[in-house]
């Protein structure tokens, strides 16, 4: 060795994986299908349990609403509404759950996906806040 100079060792490069590329392009795709696959899930556990959570709530009410059922236009909107507007913004929430994982350019991916989300979420919340209204006027009422 000579005087002065310092040698530089270079770390030992990492090795490879035995694995080809087509095969790391499989697992990038088994991958992506498993995150596709788990948010269809999740988007339909929510919509399930955001369609059902007003029925298990308020299923009293419901059913008292329900048994004084008559044409009459005061009924359907003080007392109806509500129930009609969760079940409209459910409603809308439908293509935005089917079109979970989908590719936005294909065929049967709604465009007005934003549209939708927005009403749904709109009358949901409107009908989830009127409901809790009815329920609480409907409990001054009861004996």
């Amino acid at each position: 060795m000579r005087r002065g100079t310092t040698v530089v060792r270079s770390r030992p490069r990492p090795q490879r994986s035995p694995v080809s590329a087509s095969a790391r392009r499989v697992t990038r795709r088994g991958r992506t299908e498993r995150e596709r696959r788990r948010a269809q899930i999740t988007g339909l556990v929510g919509f399930a349990l955001a369609a059902s959570l007003p029925w298990v709530l308020w299923h009293r009410v419901i059913g008292d609403i329900a048994s004084q059922f008559r044409l009459d236009l005061r009924y359907l909107l003080a007392e109806c509404s509500p129930w009609f507007l969760i079940a409209l913004g459910t409603l809308f929430f439908v293509p935005v759950v089917l079109s979970v994982g989908r590719n936005p350019e294909g065929r049967f991916y709604p465009r007005a996906r934003g549209a939708y989300a927005g009403w749904g979420a709109s009358l949901y919340i409107l009908g989830v806040a009127l409901a809790s209204q009815v329920a609480q006027l409907a409990s001054l009422t009861q004996p």
